[in-house]
């Protein structure tokens, strides 16, 4: 019994050993900026390079109904619980796998009718009747994995939940993300209606006043058409940004898992929004362990390692251990005696001679699919690292364009200013102090989007740098 202990155990350190390559993590590449020299942007005004996000990364908007949105499509988001849902089923997919590293035990039951032929017995004048007989017992096998394939296959399965548990954090970033942007466009197009409403009423009163203008013979058949048509051509922008605001409703209630007609969001204003003078910006030593969408690109790659030691398993000579022991007999009654056990023992041995090359050729071509993999994991970061250098520097241009469109409202309220003076006095007409109203109103209307723009890209680079972890919300 010590022997055979022994032996089994012995069997088992050797089915612990495992060929094919042991997976690491290919060493990141040596990036301590996210943008070049060339990139002359100030940027140093606008990020703090190093510091991590200490809380949800929308939180730094500072409203508390973006939260609450975002809190209902994180628990409620049809596309996130099936993301779940399938990393769920991925994890069990490894339980599973893992159960073939163990012997298997069944339990059979046999009932039949046999009869023999006479050929069975040769030339003697012997027969045995037809008989029923009745067969009841466990059986038990065993692969032992001397060379690990089994070991690869059930790191394969892991290392797949691995990829499916970042792609459930991909898109919860993406997913909030896009809840974020929809808040955004949804309080843009609230700003810019409202901006634009004031910009047809000046055209009205402008379209009035040239109209009153030509009666009194001091303007011409052209000028009314003028007015007129630049009024129609601001009206004409109406519709689309009403058309934006509903798409924006519709998307957040998508988001959180309603039909538009049964749940509207929260009417968000452009002042619903603060957003910090600095915005934190991790190392891309830190973006590269931190961004799902790479770790998931790991996880694959780890993936393909395994399979590489799989394909080489089976090169290998594989032992199957079985054994059974059966109760027979001729009646159900005597099943149960023990005169009529049966049992057996075997092992089996089987070993790759002649394949037509087939096993070594899926050997070669899971080495290649590991390179391939290989090469994806390297430029999902490169790609990474050009989104997020993409809006830094949109971020900073966007600083650029809202200093000018500051000073162009700056410049359109004092010549407004100016022009009521003006008019006052009597210097100029009321057409030319309703002309700068108008083009004051249409700066508002510029640095309305300008603003919006920069909150978006704002957005883009909380994503790009991988977001917030999932949190019990």
């Amino acid at each position: 019994m010590k022997k055979l202990t022994g032996a089994l155990g012995m069997l088992v350190l050797l089915s612990a050993c495992s060929v094919g390559p042991d997976f690491r993590t290919p060493a990141s590449p040596r990036v301590d900026a996210y943008t070049s020299k060339n990139d002359a942007v100030p940027l140093v005004k606008r990020i703090e390079l190093g510091k991590q996000i200490e809380t949800d990364w929308w939180a730094l908007f500072a409203s508390k109904a973006l939260n609450g949105v975002v809190r209902q499509v994180v628990n409620n988001n049809n596309d996130l619980v099936s993301a779940r849902e399938t990393l769920a089923q991925a994890e069990e997919a490894v339980k599973a796998e893992s159960g073939s590293l163990l012997p298997q035990a069944s339990l059979g039951a046999i009932a039949g009718r046999q009869k023999y032929g006479a050929a069975l017995f040769g030339p003697a004048n012997f027969s045995i009747p037809p008989f029923t007989y009745y067969e009841l017992g466990p059986s038990v096998s065993w692969t032992p994995d001397f060379f690990g394939g089994e070991h690869r296959a059930v790191e394969r399965q892991q290392a797949l939940a691995n990829y499916q548990a970042h792609e459930v954090d991909a898109m919860y970033v993406t997913l909030t993300g896009d809840t974020v942007a929809a808040a955004l466009d949804m309080a843009a197009a609230n700003a810019e209606i409202a901006a634009l409403g004031k910009v047809i009423a000046e055209d009205k009163t402008i379209r009035q006043l040239v109209q009153s203008a030509y009666e009194a013979g001091s303007a011409t058949k052209m000028d009314i058409l003028s007015a007129q048509s630049q009024l129609n051509s601001d009206q004409a922008m109406l519709p689309s940004l009403k058309q934006r605001l509903s798409v924006s409703r519709h998307a957040l209630s998508i988001f959180v898992g309603k039909a538009p007609a049964n749940w509207v969001p929260p009417d968000f204003q452009l002042s619903d929004f603060t957003l910090p003078q600095a915005l934190p910006v991790s190392l891309p030593s830190e973006l590269v362990k931190k961004r799902p969408d790479i770790l998931a690109a790991e996880a694959n790659l780890h993936a393909a390692s395994a399979v590489v030691g799989v394909a080489t398993a089976n090169l290998y000579p594989q032992l199957t251990l079985s054994a059974n022991m059966m109760q027979e007999a001729l009646t159900p009654a005597g099943i149960f005696s023990l005169t009529n056990n049966a049992w057996s023992l075997a092992a089996g041995l089987s070993a790759p001679i002649f394949n037509g090359g087939t096993l070594s050729a899926q050997k070669r071509g899971a080495e290649h699919a590991y390179q391939a993999s290989l090469a994806q994991y390297r430029q999902t970061i490169l790609v990474a690292f050009r989104q997020v250098a993409d809006t830094l520097t949109s971020l900073a241009h966007d600083d650029e364009e809202i200093v000018t469109m500051t000073n162009a409202v700056s410049t359109a309220s004092t010549v407004l200013d100016l022009s009521r003076a003006s008019y006052q006095a009597g210097a100029i007409g009321l057409l030319q102090t309703q002309d700068a109203q108008r083009t004051e109103a249409r700066a508002q209307l510029d640095m309305i989007r300008a603003r919006h723009q920069h909150d978006l890209d704002c957005v883009r680079l909380f994503v790009a740098l991988g977001g917030s972890p999932i949190k019990a919300q």
